[in-house]
Parts: C-alpha cells; sequence; structure tokens
C-alpha cells in the first residue's frame, strides 16, 4: 500500500504561481508512475499531469506550458508547479501514485483557489 500526502495549496491571484508537492510512503519500492488530478465543484475528476519513473511527462491541454510536474525518486515526491494560474485552474489537486500493477493510491487532497 502507498500512501500519497499533498501540500501547498492555497488562495493566489490570477497571473499567480503555487507549487504543489506530494511524499509517497508505505511501499514505495512498487511505485511507477505518479501524477496529478484536480476536481472542480460540479465537475467530474480531471488528470491533469503525469510523470513515469523514467522521467517521461504528459499533460492536459489546458495546463500546457503552465504546468510543470517533476519527480524526486530518491525521496519518492512529486511536485507540480503552477504558473499563470486561472480562475478556472480552482479545484482540489490529488496527488496518486501507480504501481508496477497498475493500481493507484490517491492522496486527501488540496485545495488550489485562483481569484480573478
Amino acid at each position: 500500500q502507498v500512501q500519497p500526502v499533498e501540500s501547498g495549496g492555497g488562495l493566489v491571484q490570477a497571473g499567480g504561481s503555487l507549487t504543489l508537492s506530494c511524499a509517497a510512503s508505505g511501499s514505495i519500492f512498487s511505485i511507477n508512475a505518479m501524477g496529478w488530478s484536480r476536481q472542480a465543484p460540479g465537475n467530474q475528476r480531471e488528470l491533469v499531469a503525469t510523470i513515469n519513473s523514467i522521467g517521461r511527462t504528459t499533460y492536459a491541454d489546458s495546463v500546457k506550458g503552465r504546468f510543470t510536474i517533476s519527480r524526486d525518486n530518491a525521496r519518492n515526491t512529486v511536485s507540480l508547479q503552477l504558473n499563470s494560474l486561472k480562475p478556472e485552474d480552482t479545484a482540489v489537486y490529488y496527488c496518486y501514485a501507480e504501481t508496477r500493477a497498475g493500481f493507484r493510491s490517491w492522496g486527501q487532497g488540496t485545495q488550489v483557489t485562483v481569484s480573478s
């Protein structure tokens, strides 16, 4: 079992930046990919960014060029740098860790609020 724990959310003005961090504990040897999803009120959860064990990344079209995902395998952490934030980026952001068997464990989420 892997337990991701997020930190770093908050309130920021449009155009500002935030950094989200996630630390994984537990069966960390089994982790393959890590990533971030978000969910705004009334919306479905959206996959925002992913990074695999060799650093290959993917991004949702809505955040390309503004968000950057990075990973520290030695520390079992994944970060998401959010730049040029927009009010529509307001959501609860969830970190996940995925094992080689394809099982995903989710964190509790951290709130990001972007004011206009």
